[in-house]
């Protein structure tokens, strides 16, 4: 399973790499989709999100200042879910397009500190920095685990989403929208009490991949 955990990495960057992508192409055409993280109707502010996106994928990828690049990663994904989302939800809570929007973004946060965490610290010389840094990316697995637990709030858009040939007799989408939003309860547990959290992550991710 080592193996197979490994590659969540590889994952996460080619995600990093299409929103960076995404955000390039809407603002090259003037699109205004809402995303993670994205800012829409404002193409400078997509210009300005994109291509860091593309350079941290690189940094990432080639284990140049990989640590940092994930830590800042995650703090631009925090501010966007803290700046941008947060009032979208407390003005409209009831809307479940906007709930998801904040509940993707927070775990993308979650992750990029996770990964910070896994890798090795650049030796910055300072302790009081080096500690800042580590309370920081030890937040990561909290913040997923949070929002893995709070996101059944979307479980009715769940039912929606699963196709027709696989909703089962009278509970239709329902079963699979109350087995996912279980599964993320589950998972978000394993990962906050630390019990068995290599499985949790494990099966969410394995989850997420059969989906994809």
């Amino acid at each position: 399973m080592e193996k197979i955990i490994k590659q969540g990495r590889l994952l996460f960057g080619i995600a990093i790499t299409a929103f960076g992508v995404e955000n390039l192409i809407c603002a090259r055409f003037g699109l205004a989709v809402r995303g993670v993280p994205w800012f829409p109707g404002n193409p400078f502010l997509a210009y300005l999100t994109g291509i860091p996106l593309l350079a941290a994928d690189l940094s990432i990828a080639a284990h140049v200042r990989a640590r940092l690049t994930a830590i800042l990663l995650g703090i631009l994904f925090l501010l966007s879910a803290l700046l941008l989302e947060v009032s979208k939800v407390a003005a409209n809570p009831m809307s479940v397009g906007t709930r998801t929007v904040f509940f993707e973004t927070l775990p993308m946060c979650g992750s990029a500190l996770t990964l910070a965490g896994t890798l090795p610290a650049g030796g910055s010389g300072s302790r009081r920095w080096d500690s800042v840094l580590d309370k920081l990316t030890g937040l990561g697995p909290y913040l997923f685990g949070a929002s893995s637990v709070v996101s059944v709030l979307t479980i009715s858009s769940f039912s929606a989403l699963s196709p027709a040939w696989c909703r089962l007799g009278c509970l239709g989408g329902l079963f699979w929208a109350y087995l996912t939003g279980a599964a993320f309860i589950a998972a978000g547990i394993s990962i906050v009490t630390k019990q068995l959290d290599q499985w949790g992550p494990f099966l969410l991710g394995t989850m997420f991949v059969l989906w994809f």
